[in-house]
């Protein structure tokens, strides 16, 4: 699977087989694991940006995503996406 670019949406299917729209908002590689930042393509339409609920999804080999699983990878890559946002301010 190619990288993921900023901007491009895909579907995800939630927990309750429910198909969502996404749109990559972010894209970070950390000690060679591919992540990326997501956010509702329904949301990013109708909020401010205040308002979107971003989250964090692991890209494996395969090119699937899964949900990160501790809370220290989260707080990893919660703070790398951070930094990114900050420099393109």
């Amino acid at each position: 699977m190619d990288e993921l670019k900023v901007g491009e949406i895909f579907t995800i299917t939630d927990e309750n087989d429910e198909e969502l729209e996404v749109e990559v908002l972010a894209a970070i590689n950390i000690e060679g694991t591919e992540y990326v930042a997501v956010g509702f393509v329904e949301d990013l339409q109708e909020e401010t940006e205040e308002d979107i609920d971003v989250f964090f999804l692991k890209v494996d080999e395969e090119g699937d995503f899964s949900a990160i699983e501790s809370d220290e990878e989260f707080d990893k890559v919660s703070s790398a996406f951070d930094e990114i946002m900050e420099e393109e301010e």
